[in-house]
């Protein structure tokens, strides 16, 4: 069995027994509630449900980079133990994290060149980063080596695809995704967007529901575009900030089209949940075809 470490950060979406449990470091990634900081990046300073209640009363969040000078620590670490390691982050398109990485690990690598640690683009958010993880995972206990599995990892990211849905369209334009007029408009006229992280890694409005149920619906039914019929899903997961009985009903319209080995749904951490407020669901996958295919069949022009 191949050894190393699995390094990624806390926008990854997977159960905490999953990470404890499978030799999986984290880096977090710093959030802030109305101005108080919260460096472990975690549900430890205060619960998933109290963070979300906060922002349905207004609170403000938002996030901070992880900046070069923790990346380096970190990495020398790893270094001067001689423990090789597969460091897989959050995509490039929506944190300058990964390239502060990759920044890093070159400074270290004059100190120590014979280092054995690899850095990903994971070009995915949230449960997408959880998926690539628990790939990397079951290939490490497959046997590949440390470099086949980063190799592994930068092709199949791009069959890793990632659908979301909001409820409250107003987190989205804060983030910059919506126009004021259109967040308003949307809002009042029961408009609920569909979103995917394109092959960029950035998130991108795609499509549009009226009300939530179809929404969901929708999401759903967006899967199956892109999953071969009689395809077996050894995972998927699910993220919901806060709206669990939305994710259970994600799953039970997933289960009437495929066979799925493993259903993790999970509250979604602050680091995307600060952006998309509470009731989002974003449903994470393997698919069949990669984002690019997938965004020229379906999506063109937009």
């Amino acid at each position: 069995m191949s050894t190393f470490t699995i390094l990624t950060d806390t926008s990854y979406d997977l159960p905490e027994q999953f990470i404890n449990d499978n030799q999986i470091a984290v880096v977090p990634i710093p959030f802030h509630l109305d101005g108080t900081p919260h460096p472990e990046g975690r549900w430890q300073e205060i619960s998933d449900v109290d963070f979300y209640n906060k922002l349905r009363d207004g609170s403000s969040a938002g996030t901070a980079q992880i900046n070069p000078e923790t990346y380096v620590q970190i990495f020398t670490k790893y270094a001067e133990k001689g423990e090789p390691v597969l460091a897989l982050f959050l995509s490039s398109g929506l944190s300058p994290s990964y390239g502060n990485s990759v920044i890093a690990l070159s400074e270290v690598k004059e100190k120590h060149p014979d280092c054995q640690i690899f850095t990903v683009d994971s070009l995915n958010a949230a449960g997408g980063v959880g998926v690539l993880v628990a790939l990397a995972v079951k290939k490490r206990s497959e046997g590949l080596s440390l470099e086949e599995t980063a190799k592994w990892l930068e092709e199949k990211r791009h069959s890793c695809l990632s659908l979301f849905t909001v409820d409250d369209l107003h987190y989205l334009h804060r983030g910059g995704r919506l126009s004021k007029l259109q967040a308003v408009a949307g809002s009042l006229i029961g408009i609920k967007p569909l979103l995917n992280v394109a092959p960029d890694g950035t998130l991108k409005l795609k499509d549009k529901a009226r009300g939530r149920k179809a929404a969901l619906e929708t999401i759903a039914a967006q899967m199956k575009r892109s999953i071969n019929k009689g395809t077996k899903l050894d995972t998927v997961v699910i993220s919901h900030s806060n709206c669990e009985s939305d994710a259970e009903l994600v799953a039970e319209l997933i289960k009437k089209s495929f066979e799925v080995g493993e259903f993790k749904i999970v509250m979604m951490g602050p680091v995307i949940g600060a952006h998309v407020g509470p009731g989002c669901i974003a449903l994470f996958f393997e698919a069949d075809i990669d984002r690019p295919t997938y965004e020229s069949r379906y999506y063109a022009g937009k």
